[in-house]
């Protein structure tokens, strides 16, 4: 009698140990990491009024983004997010490496900002107007019946 329970006991406790490893596996956190911060090491190689616009990018690379109006400052961007299963993803670590450059070139000035740096921007909800004719549903369901025919033997000037 004890070999018919241990036949029914041993798939069992596999299907019990697997739906609790898939549960635990599901809940494990995603780690994403955006961007590349240099190592503390390599940054500190450059010092403000000694380094050319060349010269970083030799040492760390191309910026993440470039400041659109007068492209005198480089922007190195790191960003470390974590992800509990369908849950939003929460911000851990954002750091950003800030590279100001006077006019001839040279490094003026090195920052470095944290998330708690940045501030929370809220969207305006309202649109912007645009000009021209608002269609219905039916105009823009019908409105192009008729425009792309062929033309006609009597449509086409004469020779």
């Amino acid at each position: 009698m004890s070999t018919g329970n241990n036949l029914f006991y041993k798939p069992l406790k596999i299907l019990i140990i697997s739906y609790f490893t898939i549960h635990l596996i599901g809940c494990t956190p995603k780690i994403d990491i955006r961007g590349n911060l240099p190592n503390p090491e390599i940054l500190s190689e450059i010092k403000t009024g000694d380094h050319s616009r060349t010269e970083v990018e030799e040492i760390l690379g191309t910026p993440s983004s470039v400041t659109m109006f007068d492209g005198e400052k480089w922007l190195y961007i790191s960003e470390r997010t974590e992800t509990l299963a369908f849950l939003e993803p929460k911000l851990k670590e954002r750091k950003v490496l800030i590279f100001s450059f006077n006019k001839k070139g040279i490094v003026s000035k090195i920052e470095i900002l944290d998330a708690e740096s940045g501030k929370e921007i809220q969207p305006v909800s309202r649109t912007t107007a645009t000009s021209g004719s608002d269609f219905g549903f039916f105009q823009q369901m019908f409105g192009n019946l008729g425009r792309f025919n062929k033309p006609d033997a009597s449509d086409s000037p004469e020779r």
